[in-house]
């Protein structure tokens, strides 16, 4: 089958620069990004933040669907072979052309980055077998096995500039360092602005940890001018003073107000808000793995969590409504599988896991632990919507039926880096479908790690399962549209017939602000100054 994703954009009136606004956009974040580095860490606030500064090849509007970006084109052979078209006449923040290296040298960049969380991107391009340039504006790229969501991929991905680095040719050859003669880009070169070098509609003018990032309007932009001529952000992680902030002035746009204080603005007219349903879903990863898990303490020296039934006894004790309801106020879907239902992948009908604490209780005496026994739930507490109430209510609902179970919350900053290292017996996590497909989530987290991490690469509870492994590998490989959608649905029957991954709920997006401002909300949560004009 031959598959063909041919899309052109117009370049008429609508990329001339529009009349500039000189005014500073002044955003609250609710979750600081933790760094500029683009590929340091897959995180919702670092890609919305890389956004403003770097472009993609392929971008997503804000229903996720796919748009031209700095390619203009791209088809693929119905095999393992894909071409872009890159737009012509851009330039990089810093004066020099944008071309077929620069995507190389990223591609190249995601492979040598030595100072990324986890596996940040390279996931993507650990399947590419070959990349060739047969002119400035053209790429093929040639992965180890079928790739039929390529394009959706590399919309994630920001684009680098080669200039960044000192180099000879820039081919993919990884082993010879891809023709790069001097170091790598580390985190800091990014942080301190000296290579936060993109094609993107604004450039970074500093970056200050815990205080503020400070952007202005890219003048080399290829695309229609923003109406900011300059943008801040300002981490507030405490929702209390984010809105206190809005009211006062001192914001024009907050993000993650809580639901509960959406009254106090919803009858002043300086003000108004936006609410989005997201892909993004809320659940517990579990140490399924070993024997001695850190935060685990049973009377017979065993790991509880590598029985089913306690994972089930677990799930069936968390009363996923009321969380929804009281603790979200209502700006939640309580969720019965990893993306809500009707997208791509999904179960047409997937099993509702009930509240019910006595079947709980049963479970836990089968699985030989009557009485119960120790567990700490760790998570963030300036990540997720309300992320550590939720942890504490879980907590709470645990302890309900036996299971001794504490909190230990923390900035994101600390938590995923330890997360990474598998620190952690029970994690809270947070995964927004980037592909508005099933896979997202399930070739992330689930499967076992394959050698080039293209799969499995947030699998830190050590879940294995053949059969799955088996599915899924089958399912991302596979272009056939039906084909893979009944394998996906195979994949998520499996992994939550295992129980190693507890759905909580899926989050909506809030932003509120000013009321001369218009706010576009977007599925994938990211806040975006892009996503705010002028309402008149």
């Amino acid at each position: 089958m031959r598959q063909r994703a041919l899309m052109t954009i117009l370049l008429g009136a609508s990329m001339l620069s529009a009349p500039a606004i000189a005014q500073t956009l002044r955003v609250a974040l609710a979750s600081e990004p933790t760094a500029v580095d683009p590929h340091y860490h897959d995180l919702t606030p670092n890609n919305a933040l890389a956004l403003h500064i770097f472009d993609h090849l392929v971008r997503q509007d804000e229903k996720q669907a796919l748009q031209p970006g700095l390619a203009t084109s791209w088809e693929n052979d119905g095999k393992n072979r894909w071409t872009f078209k890159l737009r012509q006449g851009v330039k990089f923040s810093n004066g020099q052309p944008f071309g077929a290296q620069d995507v190389v040298f990223t591609f190249c960049r995601t492979l040598k980055n030595e100072t990324k969380v986890s596996g940040s991107f390279a996931d993507i391009t650990g399947n590419f077998a070959k990349v060739e340039t047969p002119d400035a504006n053209t790429l093929v790229i040639e992965t180890k096995t079928p790739e039929p969501l390529l394009p959706t991929l590399l919309s994630g991905l920001p684009i680098l500039s080669a200039s960044i680095v000192q180099h000879g040719d820039i081919t993919y050859d990884v082993e010879k360092n891809c023709g790069v003669t001097g170091p790598w880009p580390t985190v800091n070169n990014f942080n301190d602005g000296s290579m936060a070098i993109g094609t993107g509609p604004y450039k970074l003018k500093s970056y200050v940890r815990g205080s503020a990032i400070e952007l202005e309007r890219n003048p080399n932009y290829w695309g229609e001018a923003e109406p900011w001529a300059s943008v801040r952000f300002l981490p507030v992680t405490n929702a209390g003073p984010r809105l206190a902030g809005l009211l006062a002035g001192d914001y024009d746009v907050i993000e993650s107000p809580a639901a509960r204080d959406l009254n106090r603005i919803k009858g002043d007219k300086r003000f108004a808000h936006v609410i989005t349903p997201s892909t993004r879903i809320i659940y517990f990863q579990l140490d399924v793995d070993r024997d001695d898990s850190p935060f685990v303490k049973a009377s017979d020296g065993k790991n509880p969590l590598k029985d089913a039934r306690v994972r089930k006894a677990m799930s069936l004790a968390i009363d996923r409504d009321a969380i929804a309801k009281r603790i979200m106020d209502g700006a939640a879907e309580p969720a019965y599988q990893f993306l809500p239902t009707g997208m791509f992948g999904t179960l047409a009908t997937p099993a509702k896991i009930p509240y019910d604490p006595t079947a709980a209780k049963k479970l836990l005496a089968e699985a030989g632990y009557p009485n119960g026994f120790q567990l700490t739930l760790s998570a963030t507490n300036d990540r997720y919507i309300n992320d550590s109430q939720i942890t504490q209510a879980v907590a709470q609902y645990l302890t309900q039926i036996g299971i001794k179970a504490e909190v230990d919350a923390m900035t994101r900053a600390i938590y995923f880096p330890r997360r990474a290292k598998k620190e952690f017996s029970v994690a809270l996590g947070g995964w927004g479908s980037n592909t508005g497909e099933a896979s997202s989530f399930l070739r992330q987290w689930p499967p076992t790690p394959n050698e080039d991490k293209t799969i499995g690469g947030s699998n830190y509870g050590g879940y294995k399962n053949d059969e799955y492994d088996k599915v899924i590998r089958a399912a991302i490989s596979t272009l056939d549209d039906k084909k893979r959608e009944e394998l996906l649905q195979q994949a998520m029957t499996i992994v939550l017939a295992d129980g190693a991954f507890i759905p909580l709920h899926f989050e909506s997006g809030i932003w509120a602000g000013k009321a001369d401002l218009k706010i576009t909300g977007r599925a994938d949560q990211f806040t975006l100054a892009m996503s705010v004009k002028p309402a008149k």
